[in-house]
């Protein structure tokens, strides 16, 4: 079982349940994260650990 397994398994979940409201709530969270992933080795680091 992959990382894209998981993937499909959520997405499944939503259609059948139809919890489309959560999808701007975990795209949210995805943008955050590889925000905060990226920006830890580039000098705009300090900035945006500054807002959090």
């Amino acid at each position: 079982m992959g990382k894209l397994a998981i993937v499909k398994e959520f997405w499944d979940f939503l259609k059948v349940r139809k919890k489309w409201w959560l999808m701007p709530i975990i795209i949210c969270l995805v943008l955050l994260g590889l925000l905060l992933i990226f920006s830890q080795g580039s000098a705009v680091a300090p900035f945006i650990y500054t807002l959090f």
